[in-house]
């Protein structure tokens, strides 16, 4: 049942935001629970207008600096003239309402130009990073269908450019539905693709002037397509609706990020990644982003921070990964680079241990907002994020989202304070999916959220809500280290390793065997040129019976080369739990879909020790 206050607080944010709907609302929400919601009814509306509006007064609209240390301004003309000549090439190839464009760009300005074409004609945007390789990409836009493909030559990473002519040509041949490709040259060698089906940017003609055009769609009508991770088994395509995902990008960065018109908004992401999604929201606040094409680390992990320095960033976004890695480097930017004018560091991905906390506010400045916040591809937002009148708390998040009635559910499905929970959401939010494409009945939709309880999403993690409103993060349930009748969540234990020097990254999962016996190995990555000596597996065990309990103790622990992710950064606990258990996994993992692939071969090969089992 849908509580009143929930239709009050996103009608009152329709009000505060001077929302311009082109035809009223007949009802805020209406249909049945979730997933079947219908907000706004009637109301006709479009995301990238009000980024015309949010930026009406601003002069720069994007920075581009890249590893190679070149920088572009981008003004706000240049943009909306940029966006009208994409506009043009879309409306001369016939690109209607609901039609979807599909992009393999490097984070590049004319990847915002793009989305911001397809969303002010009500075409549907959705966009592959180009590190994904062409089976993974296929695997996604083929299920969309779309009439036209835009992607660059190649991107750069680690000093090097990476040319993606093969794959592109392999992409376009399998998506048999596609009217004609915009190629953009960015590393310079555009040349090479054939002059069949193939538009290139630079011979785009200007298209009209005057303000942009923006179509008026329904507020349920899709914006963009994003998926899920696709290592095992097909990637959902999750779409979300203009009026949705506006309603909540204004209300999660006016509140929760405290972004102010003018100011300079940077996020280390790929287009692969919901955050360059979010990140374009911030200009609907009249903000200009900040894009970069690169890895974070090359040349050193000061690189990011020598950039918040150069271009005078406000809000300087990352992942906790990156975080932690600059803590165990010791690297102290506060100390080389003037920071004074960063307002805000915000970490998502996953959870931020608090010696990290710790190691901003001692190496940034005292003064910093470190905001962690945590939400997901799900809902192109976060569920619990920053709160300027709060204090910082290490190791927690401050609050619950406004508008979003986030509880850790126990084993009775009530409500708890203070202890571990399931995360689940009892009242619809907008920007929640309207549908996964092409989902019959919603039936992929209803299984991945809402089938344990029926209308109550239920998101997959463990969490906790501390009595003052905080949030702690405690990793996927799906993935929960289940010890002797004791839920333990994998970030307590990935919190303690953080803490020992010798130790880049780990995996912990819990096996249940034949028996009702358990197994419990820890993999651990160490720093280059290390072995796992045993003095380290003592200091880690100590660690582990001392900060946590005997019961965090692995039974063993043995040493890897690298710990698998997807290409998202999702460290790949539930798939190496399904290997070592030894499932048939082979068929439906997607090694395209994994940042590296090469690191499963020791899982694969991985024997439990003999007695183990």
């Amino acid at each position: 049942m849908v509580c009143r206050s929930s239709e009050l607080f996103w009608e009152t944010m329709v009000s505060f935001f001077n929302v311009k709907f082109h035809t009223p609302y007949t009802s805020v929400l209406s249909g049945g629970p979730m997933p079947d919601m219908i907000w706004f009814d009637g109301a006709t509306v479009n995301y990238a207008e009000h980024i015309y509006y949010g930026m009406q007064h601003q002069a720069v609209a994007m920075l581009f600096a890249t590893e190679l240390d070149t920088l572009r301004t981008i003004g706000v003309d240049e943009m909306w003239r940029e966006v009208a000549r994409i506009g043009a090439y879309f409306l001369k190839h016939g690109i209607r309402q609901g039609d979807r464009i599909a992009a393999y760009l490097p984070n590049i300005p004319e990847a915002t130009f793009a989305f911001l074409a397809a969303a002010s004609l009500g075409a549907v945007w959705s966009c592959c990073s180009q590190d994904f390789g062409v089976s993974s990409v296929v695997d996604r836009f083929a299920q969309i269908e779309p009439r036209l493909f835009i992607a660059a030559d190649g991107y750069l990473y680690n000093g090097k450019k990476h040319q993606r002519t093969q794959e592109i040509n392999a992409i376009i041949a399998a998506l048999p539905c596609l009217k004609n490709t915009l190629v953009i040259s960015y590393i310079g060698t555009a040349e090479d693709f054939d002059d069949a089906g193939i538009t290139m940017y630079n011979s785009l003609e200007d298209g009209p002037s005057g303000p942009p055009l923006f179509e008026a769609v329904p507020f349920n009508h899709p914006l963009w397509i994003l998926y899920s991770s696709g290592t095992t088994g097909a990637p959902k395509a999750i779409t979300h609706s203009h009026g949705g995902c506006l309603l909540e990008h204004l209300k999660y960065l006016a509140f929760h990020n405290d972004v102010h018109e003018g100011e300079r908004f940077f996020w280390f992401t790929t287009t692969g990644w919901m955050m360059w999604n979010f990140l374009q929201g911030s200009m609907l606040l009249g903000a200009t982003i900040i894009l970069y094409d690169g890895s974070p680390g090359y040349g050193g992990l000061d690189r990011l921070w020598k950039l918040s320095e150069q271009l005078d960033i406000h809000h300087f976004g990352t992942s906790a990964p990156f975080l932690v890695a600059c803590m165990k480097e010791q690297i102290q930017p506060g100390l080389h680079y003037n920071l004074k004018g960063l307002r805000s560091i915000g970490s998502t991905g996953s959870p931020l241990p608090p010696e990290a906390f710790q190691w901003v506010y001692e190496n940034i400045h005292e003064r910093i907002w470190l905001c962690s916040m945590s939400g997901g591809t799900d809902v192109c937002t976060a569920f619990v994020g920053g709160v300027i009148e709060k204090p910082v708390i290490k190791g927690e998040i401050q609050a619950r989202g406004l508008g979003c009635a986030l509880y850790a559910f126990d084993d009775d499905r009530k409500p708890v304070i203070g202890s571990l929970g399931e995360m689940v959401i009892t009242q619809p939010m907008p920007s929640m999916p309207i549908y996964f494409w092409n989902d019959p009945g919603k039936k992929k939709y209803r299984a991945s959220y809402f089938e344990d309880i029926p209308g109550v999403w239920r998101h997959g993690d463990w969490v906790k809500v501390t009595a003052e409103g905080g949030v702690m993060i405690y990793g996927r349930s799906d993935a929960t280290l289940n010890r002797q009748g004791v839920r333990i969540g994998t970030a307590e234990i990935y919190r303690v390793l953080n803490e020992i020097a010798e130790i880049e990254d780990g995996l912990i999962v819990n096996l249940e065997l034949d028996g009702g016996r358990h197994y419990m190995p820890l993999f651990l990555k160490l720093k280059a040129g290390l072995r796992l000596e045993p003095e380290l597996i003592r200091a880690v065990v100590l660690a582990l019976k001392s900060k946590c309990s005997p019961r965090h103790v692995p039974d063993d622990i043995f040493q890897v080369e690298d710990i698998p992710y997807t290409i998202s950064g999702k460290k790949m606990e539930a798939p190496v739990k399904k290997i070592l258990m030894g499932m048939e996994v082979e068929h439906s993992l997607n090694k395209d879909a994994m940042r590296n692939p090469e690191s499963l071969l020791f899982f694969k090969l991985f024997k439990v020790p003999q007695g183990k089992a």
